[in-house]
């Protein structure tokens, strides 16, 4: 399922693929669609919703356009000394998951969201989950916790996500929630970038003005500390950036990190063993020149690189 690519034009083209940004299906990296998970190395799957959110509409989308930017983020292997396809030669896009229109929208994205991703970790793949808003980590966290045990979170984000749902789940609960539940571990994780304030429950909090003055090398040894050597899920809300670096999100706060320091922070974090990760809150409807989708597709590149690295 590996792929290779060639732009040289006068090359023998016989079993390669032209890779042409602009051309073929979406798919994530342009790697092949299917649900066949036998020896997959990394599975991509898409939940396109956003009824948990509580200001801009429009992350249900997320998903088509992360793809679709993703064929020209994923082709270069910058910063990365590996060839990602060769120590993961079975990286699959699952397509998307739990989208559903009624009554019971929500209910039904958690529910279904969570028996795929636990099909996908029982495989012995790894997962990275294309959001969606920030409602959508209840499933694939929960499905990577009865697989390893209790998580580390490391949780890239403007807000904290710690309001307790009460069972009216929007994209400002999760964080609470899933440690309350028993499958995080919050003493052992991180939110970093935050700059705004909610409800405390035992999280290791990098403020994003702290984040900025320890700069990106600080900030990933902080964070490879604090995991340790437990198992990883991790979540990156794109309003983590500034809005100057990613402005198709929901809910955009000034502040933050520029997309450089933040991919240098993943690229530092190699050691880490990360199990499962998401990338949610793109809207392309307010995505000015689709700069937030490039980011994600980026920040998906190095989450497929950090996965293949603990496996190497």
């Amino acid at each position: 399922m590996g792929k290779k690519y060639v732009t040289d034009f006068t090359a023998d083209y016989e079993d390669v693929d032209i890779h042409l940004h602009y051309a073929g299906i979406s798919t994530f990296g342009g790697y092949p669609h299917t649900r066949e998970l036998q020896n997959v190395d990394i599975a991509i799957m898409g939940v396109p919703f956003d009824c948990g959110v509580t200001n801009r509409p429009g992350a249900r989308l997320g998903p088509r356009g992360i793809r679709n930017m993703s064929k020209l983020a994923c082709i270069f292997n910058y910063m990365w000394d590996m060839e990602l396809d060769e120590i993961c030669p079975n990286i699959i896009d699952y397509g998307d998951v739990g989208h559903y229109m009624g009554p019971r929208t929500t209910q039904y994205m958690l529910e279904k969201s969570y028996e795929h991703a636990k099909k996908i970790l029982d495989s012995g793949a790894k997962l990275l989950t294309l959001g969606g808003d920030h409602t959508i980590p209840y499933g694939p966290v929960r499905a990577a916790s009865e697989k390893y045990g209790k998580l580390a979170l490391i949780h890239f984000d403007s807000h904290q996500d710690s309001i307790p749902s009460k069972g009216e789940y929007s994209h400002a609960n999760f964080a609470y929630d899933l440690q309350a539940e028993g499958y995080i571990d919050p003493s052992k994780s991180v939110q970093a970038c935050i700059r705004t304030d909610m409800q405390l429950c035992g999280y290791n909090i990098i403020y994003a003005n702290e984040v900025i003055e320890m700069g990106p090398k600080t900030l990933a040894e902080k964070i490879k500390d604090t995991v340790g050597d437990m198992p990883v899920y991790l979540t990156f809300d794109m309003d983590a950036l500034d809005p100057a670096y990613a402005p198709g999100t929901g809910t955009p706060v000034c502040g933050g990190p520029a997309t450089n320091d933040i991919r240098t922070t993943l690229r530092n974090l190699e050691g880490i063993n990360l199990v499962a990760a998401d990338i949610v809150e793109v809207l392309p409807a307010y995505d000015s020149g689709e700069i937030t989708a490039l980011a994600a597709a980026s920040v998906g590149k190095d989450l497929l690189c950090l996965m293949a690295a603990s496996k190497k």
